[in-house]
């Protein structure tokens, strides 16, 4: 009996220990945000796709850019770094622009966190043409999703 203990107490160690620096980014919204701070007039999916094609016909009505990161990450570390780089049409230099926010993982949960490019930023940009988004822990890259031109 004690022997089966053992061996089930040393081999939950084990995965405790393959787990214990993990993390996955499970999606990446970007959005246009209105005056109001919006990217959608209602819940609705449909709504928020149809506002977002009417921000983008509307330059002028867009305060800023945000991207919604759905992440989850088990670490040891008490706050991670959630990091996006951005190429862009006016910024076609080799190294992209940065922005990075310090999140705290929450167990077995997911998160969302919005990175948000406020506008005199955005308009520096210009028009978005690729990004991508890593999750840090130290100098461990735990996880990364980029688009399809990165």
């Amino acid at each position: 009996m004690r022997r089966n203990a053992l061996i089930l107490l040393t081999l939950l160690l084990h995965v405790g220990a393959a787990l214990a620096g993990t993390g996955k980014i499970i999606k990446v919204l970007p959005h246009f945000l209105d005056e109001k701070g919006m990217h959608a007039l209602s819940p609705s999916l449909f709504e928020r796709d149809s506002y977002q094609r009417f921000l983008r016909q509307h330059p002028s009505k867009i305060s800023a850019l945000q991207y919604d990161v759905q992440w989850k990450a088990r670490s040891a570390a008490q706050e991670l770094d959630l990091i996006i780089e951005i190429r862009s049409e006016k910024n076609q230099t080799a190294t992209p622009f940065v922005h990075a926010d310090k999140v705290k993982p929450r167990g077995f949960w997911s998160r969302w966190t919005g990175m948000r490019i406020d506008k005199a930023t955005y308009s520096e940009l210009g028009r978005i043409i690729a990004w991508r988004v890593t999750l840090w822990d130290g100098a461990e890259m735990l996880a990364e999703q980029k688009s399809f031109l990165w």
